[in-house]
């Protein structure tokens, strides 16, 4: 099962991930969306397509950008299409 922590609170836990380039998406049912607030952030990777991203938030503090996600991948990514990752000092255990 794989966790995602920070500032002390479980941000996504669950056991339908995807590991891609060494980072665990997650599932969107696992994760806990009171815990996200909408980014106008965006990157693009060659083969897996643009990235929209969210701030993580938990107790007023915010991780601007630590989570991200691709709504339409490339075909090369469609096992990651809408699943939610994270860094920027987010822990992630598996």
């Amino acid at each position: 099962m794989a966790r995602a922590n920070w500032n002390g609170a479980t941000i996504a836990e669950g056991a339908d991930d995807v590991i891609v380039e060494g980072n665990v998406y997650f599932a969107p049912a696992d994760v806990r969306t009171d815990n996200l607030r909408p980014s106008d952030h965006t990157s693009i990777c060659p083969w897996k397509g643009t990235a929209r991203y969210h701030h993580v938030v938990v107790d007023g503090q915010v991780n601007e950008n630590a989570a991200w996600y691709y709504p339409d991948p490339k075909p090369a990514a469609a096992q990651i299409k809408d699943r939610i990752a994270f860094w920027k000092g987010v822990s992630v255990s598996r």
